[in-house]
């Protein structure tokens, strides 16, 4: 290129151009705010965006028997519903008087409500507690003509069908002690009585219809309360033999489909997720959403 131009000029050429490298702006560092790299490319990522990358923390590995022991809580309400829809079908057929469930239920719920309460057990305690069981009791006498009359020019299936629905709503919504936001006692509580008082409307009396709303507030209220306070896995071997037992007198199917169910959940579904732990891979980093943490007597000095 320097055969048209002077030896000099080329030089003045060459020195042109390296001051002008010299004059171009250096970049500042990249930062992790948004406005100070205007500079930088819209696709740019930096080396240092993810040496805060973390992976799987807080990330508890369970165990089989743990998991075991965690799946019995939902067999335990699956058992629950079931034996209540077992009684509504001693009632419905008739096998069973009503007053030889009663009686026997009303003598277990009073055991359970002393184990239940223990040493905190006084005579004030004991005097609100029957308030409230004669209220309930003397109301629920009451209106079960009504509640018997309630839904009976609704179709068979339709009662069937809808029951299906709120005890399956009832399992959902129901608290396994897992702190999420679909955990709601009062759907599950609503939905369980609400599928009483539908079958209610399909017995004999108004005193039958008594006898399963009463049974429907030991299974779907006392008897959580108490699985609650003192459950142990050890509890599903007579609930479920006490089930089945039942079931074998009155469809075989369904004793199958029971059993079945429980097992699966008891012993199959543990061990498929203690095996896939191992590919559990959560990321943690600068992107993550802030959480806010509110203000309790134990974390207040460190907020502060």
């Amino acid at each position: 290129m320097c055969t048209h131009w002077s030896a000099s000029g080329c030089k003045q050429k060459f020195k042109t151009i390296k001051m002008v490298k010299k004059e171009k702006p250096k970049l500042p560092p990249w930062v992790k705010n948004l406005y100070s790299n205007r500079e930088y490319p819209d696709n740019y990522t930096d080396a240092s965006f993810l040496k805060d990358l973390r992976t799987n923390l807080h990330v508890r590995i369970y165990t089989y028997p743990e998991a075991l022991a965690g799946a019995t809580v939902l067999s335990n309400q699956i058992s629950c519903i079931t034996g209540f829809l077992i009684l509504f079908q001693l009632l419905l057929s008739d096998r069973v008087a009503p007053t030889t469930i009663l009686v026997p239920s009303c003598a277990v719920t009073g055991i359970g409500y002393l184990c239940y309460r223990g040493r905190s057990l006084s005579l004030s305690l004991l005097g609100e507690d029957s308030k409230t069981l004669f209220t309930v009791v003397f109301f629920g006498y009451l209106f079960s003509p009504m509640l018997h009359t309630l839904t009976q020019a609704i179709s068979t299936d339709t009662i069937y069908t809808m029951t299906f629905f709120v005890l399956l709503a009832n399992l959902v919504f129901s608290d396994y002690g897992l702190d999420v936001a679909m955990v709601s006692k009062a759907i599950s509580l609503n939905a369980a009585i609400f599928g009483a008082i539908c079958l209610a409307s399909r017995l004999l009396t108004s005193y039958h219809a008594f006898v399963l709303l009463v049974e429907a507030a030991v299974y779907f209220v006392l008897y959580p309360i108490m699985t609650e306070a003192n459950w142990s896995p050890f509890f599903m071997v007579p609930i479920f033999a006490a089930c089945c037992s039942s079931l074998y007198w009155i469809s075989q199917p369904v004793l199958y489909l029971y059993a079945s169910t429980i097992i699966f959940i008891n012993f199959i579904s543990p061990f498929i997720f203690v095996r896939l732990q191992q590919h559990k891979f959560n990321i943690h980093g600068p992107w993550d959403e802030a959480i806010v943490e509110e203000n309790t007597d134990e974390n207040l000095h460190e907020n502060l």
